[in-house]
Parts: structure tokens; C-alpha cells; sequence
């Protein structure tokens, strides 16, 4: 099973460099308890061409994260589209998850969330759905990361939930 998750994580990797279309739909999301703030802090990645397609869809416009001039655009439609794709909860109760930013890299795009503070986690419930919109092959490697105890599952639309103890 580590050898899957290696390959895929490579896959993603070295598809990030190139400019060819890519053949497989991947993201990954990093859910990370930092428990000097006591927020969990969520690192998104994915191709920029997806992205890019994925909120032209939702938001029937066009982005260019390549372009200074969409920029207020893309934070706005960002904003929204984490808050309807990926939604956290730990002990039951669903935590506020603020948008932070992004940045490009590359051939990819680093989404970045944080969430209110929470003491002691030790449910964590998540559903991950990012650019399901968009294609019905799409994986996303999600992992859970609390007291330096990490989980890790692959989801594929449609399935988007992964729930841990800790």
C-alpha cells in the first residue's frame, strides 16, 4: 500500500513540471493540527489548468491565475468554492474554516485555509471534494495530521468523506 501512495504522490510530482496535458485528475489536501495556535491549518494542491476549468465551471467566468489582473477575482471564487468543497469537523461540531490565499508553482496551486481554534482534537471528520465539479475521475490524497499522528486516504469522486480518531 505504500508503494500506491508513493507512485501517486511521484505521479503528481513530476506531472506538477510538465507542460503536457496531464492524463490523471489528482489534488492533494494536507490537514495539519498546530497545536501552538490550536487551528488546523489546510494546504490544498492542484493543477492550475484544472483549477483554472474547475472555478470557469462553478463560476461561469474566466480565470487566469498566470494574470496580475485576475487576482481579485480568483481570491473571491477561491473563497467560495473552499467553503462549499471542504468542510472540517472535530467532535462533532463543524469548524469555521478561514481562506488564507494561494500561490502558483509551476504547473500547480497551493490553496491555503485555516480554522478556528479547537482544543485536543480527537475526532476529526472531513469531506473533501475538490473539482468534482469538474471531472469524475478526480482523486484527492487527504491527509490528517494531528499531534504527529498522520492518516492518510485517497478519494475519488464521489466519495468525500474520511473520518479519524487520534
Amino acid at each position: 500500500m505504500k508503494n500506491f501512495w508513493l507512485f501517486l504522490i511521484l505521479t503528481f510530482c513530476l506531472l506538477s513540471f510538465t507542460t503536457m496535458k496531464h492524463p490523471y485528475h489528482v489534488g492533494s489536501v494536507e490537514i495539519n493540527y498546530n497545536s501552538k495556535s490550536k487551528t488546523f491549518e489546510v494546504t490544498g494542491r492542484f493543477f492550475l489548468d484544472d483549477l483554472e476549468n474547475g472555478l470557469s465551471k462553478k463560476y461561469a467566468g474566466s480565470f487566469h491565475f498566470n494574470d496580475e489582473k485576475y487576482k481579485a477575482n480568483i481570491n473571491e471564487a477561491l473563497q467560495k468554492y473552499c467553503q462549499e468543497y471542504f468542510k472540517l469537523k472535530t467532535d462533532n461540531k463543524f469548524l469555521k474554516m478561514n481562506y488564507i490565499g494561494y500561490e502558483e508553482d509551476q504547473e500547480a496551486v497551493n490553496v491555503f485555509l485555516e480554522s478556528e481554534p479547537v482544543s485536543s482534537p480527537r475526532k476529526v471528520e472531513t469531506a473533501v471534494s475538490f473539482l468534482y465539479n469538474l471531472f469524475d475521475d478526480q482523486m484527492n490524497i487527504v491527509h490528517i495530521i494531528v499531534g504527529g499522528q498522520r492518516k492518510s486516504e485517497k478519494l475519488s469522486y464521489p466519495n468525500r468523506y474520511m473520518y479519524h480518531q487520534f
